[in-house]
């Protein structure tokens, strides 16, 4: 709400107010009575609904849930990567003055690096300890090869070389395939080196098409490519190949809509939120994006950008974020707070893992975060842990694991974070709360297709921390998001356990939109309590059971409506949607 507007319309409020310090006073102490109910949902929500600078990267359960495991673009392998057919011929007849048979005690292996001298021994002992005719030689040679094959090294062979006998040992010789180069075509603005350098590290000598395949397929999930196709032909030199691989890009632009009632109503519950998104902005895979989000008394800018700075998708993000929200919910609307916040993060994050089925990814995050709060446009510390000047400052690192696992049928993912925060530069207290502090985070989802069009969603949240927290970092129940059925953050604890439970089950398609409509009966529960001694916060257990709809349109729109009924109760206001426990959430691509 305009401040002036305020001013205005509540003018001799503020003049009887002002005259009167003993109601200053009052009023004041009032206020800080009903921290816990309106003013801390309020600043800790500034930066994150969720309170978590890195909520977990979960797939969105929309059907069907997970990419197939080999994309329909690609053929099956023995179609997609072709031996070379110029390999070389060994010799079937044997050099002149070659006896009819060679008694062999021990095969001698030369340029063998992908088995060891034991394993190929061990192919081929049938034929040690014996006479053979040159037509078993080579059908010794033969197993090595076949050894090869089997193994995914199809562009690997054996032969035996022209040499003189000696000792009863004959030399087989192990010509192990190696990719002479990559030619990528179909880019237009994606850089041929963002492809390329991702199947140079599954391309190394020797050759396994094994390996190369699951790199295209990892490649074929990325975002920035439609589809592709590859083909593996002879190269220059005998063992040598070529790998042409043709992509077709997908459309890395985007403009996201969307509107809930998710946030606190002291500042609007009615969020209306757009969204610009680049995913490949200067051509090898940086992505940039600018996101607004209002409410009647709040508005918020977010940017990130992120970098990739390696082959194996190491990434580098930048985030800031700033916003500015009042209070509007009576009777605070009245007596004008305000509270501006900032938040700066710098995030590294690595995959260690990475297939087509699953992703182990670890990072580090830096954390900055600034508060200020003002009543009548004076600064006023207004929640636990803010100086005289209600400023609130948080400069902490934190350690994530992501952990991903896929396939046709469900999705598992998981999330665990070690956060620290730092006494540098920011709030240092002689009692807690303040920006030092230790605090774990875990989330788990588990998305499982029991039908078509039939989901079964669980998730689960819990937060641990080893001393009282700074309402910028505790752990938030009730709301959109969290318990339905409940006001937008009803419970803000240190400490808390957040479980839920979702079946979706089809009542109506829509084929020529790609649509369905699901019914969504649900479960919530959530339990929270404090840390360093504090008393746990009133009413600290959800529970609530409910049913919605929801509306899913290709990936161009998707609308649910959600009715949540409390099972355990908690005093609150009726005056909004959420309050009576109805949650709406729309959200639409139109560039899709």
């Amino acid at each position: 709400m305009d401040n002036r507007k305020n001013n205005n319309k509540f003018s001799n409020f503020y003049l009887l107010f002002l005259t009167l310090k003993l109601s200053l006073l009052t009023i004041c102490l009032l206020f800080i009575g009903c921290v816990g109910i309106d003013v801390l949902p309020l600043s800790a929500q500034q930066v994150d609904p969720i309170r978590i600078p890195n909520p977990i990267p979960l797939p969105e359960p929309t059907p069907p849930p997970v990419p197939p495991l080999l994309p329909p673009q690609l053929p099956p392998p023995e179609e997609l990567l072709q031996p070379p057919t110029t390999a070389p011929k060994p010799q079937e007849e044997p050099p002149l003055g070659v006896p009819e048979t060679i008694r062999v005690e021990r095969f001698k292996f030369e340029g063998n690096t992908a088995f060891s001298e034991k394993e190929l021994a061990e192919v081929t002992k049938a034929f040690v300890g014996k006479d053979l005719t040159f037509a078993e030689l080579l059908q010794a040679r033969s197993a090595v090869t076949k050894h090869y094959i089997d193994a995914g090294y199809i562009t690997s062979g054996a032969f035996i070389p022209p040499q003189t006998l000696e000792g009863e040992t004959v030399t087989i010789q192990v010509v192990e395939g190696e990719l002479e180069g990559i030619e990528v075509k179909g880019t237009n603005r994606l850089r041929a080196e963002y492809v390329s350098s991702r199947l140079a590290r599954a391309a190394r000598k020797p050759l396994n098409v094994n390996r190369l395949l699951e790199a295209l397929q990892v490649l074929q999930l990325n975002p920035l490519i439609k589809n592709l196709s590859a083909e593996l032909s002879a190269g220059s030199r005998p063992g040598s190949s070529l790998l042409e691989v043709t992509i077709s890009e997908a459309d890395s632009f985007d403009i996201q809509l969307r509107a809930d009632n998710g946030r606190t109503p002291s500042v609007g519950s009615f969020r209306r939120q757009v969204e610009v998104r680049e995913d490949n902005l200067l051509g090898f895979g940086d992505a940039v994006s600018l996101a607004f989000t209002n409410t009647d008394g709040s508005n918020e800018w977010v940017f990130n950008y992120t970098v990739p700075f390696n082959s194996r998708n190491g990434t580098v993000n930048f985030s800031f974020s700033r916003t500015s929200s009042q209070i509007i919910e009576p009777p605070f609307d009245q007596v004008d707070i305000e509270a501006k916040s900032r938040n700066f993060e710098v995030s590294i994050r690595q995959p260690l893992i990475q297939t087509p089925t699953q992703e182990l990814a670890v990072g580090l995050t830096g954390t900055r975060r600034e508060s200020d709060t003002t009543l009548l446009n004076t600064p006023f510390p207004l929640s636990p842990g803010a100086n005289e000047l209600g400023q609130t400052r948080v400069t902490a690192l934190r350690f994530f694991q992501e952990w991903t696992q896929r396939d046709s049928q469900q999705v598992f993912a998981a999330r665990s974070q070690f956060s620290i925060g730092l006494g540098w530069r920011a709030t240092v207290n002689d009692e807690p709360p303040d920006s030092r502090f230790f605090g774990w985070r875990g989330q788990v989802q588990w998305l499982r297709q029991l039908a078509p069009d039939t989901l079964l969603l669980l998730r689960g949240d819990m937060q641990l921390a080893t001393r009282a927290l700074l309402p910028l970092e505790q752990f938030g129940l009730g709301g959109l998001e969290s318990v339905r059925g409940y006001r937008q953050d009803s419970v803000l604890s240190d400490n808390g356990v957040f479980a839920s439970a979702e079946l979706r089950l089809p009542i109506y398609r829509l084929p020529r939109q790609q649509g369905v409509l699901q019914v969504t009966p649900f479960l919530d529960f959530g339990t929270a309590w404090n840390s360093s001694g504090k008393e746990a916060p009133e009413n600290n257990m959800l529970l609530s059971l409910g049913l919605g709809l929801r509306l899913q349109l290709g990936e161009r729109f998707t609308a649910r409506l959600d009715y949540g009924i409390p099972l355990i109760h908690v005093p609150s206001g009726d005056r909004t949607w959420q309050e009576n426990g109805l949650y709406f959430s729309l959200v639409g691509s139109p560039f899709d």
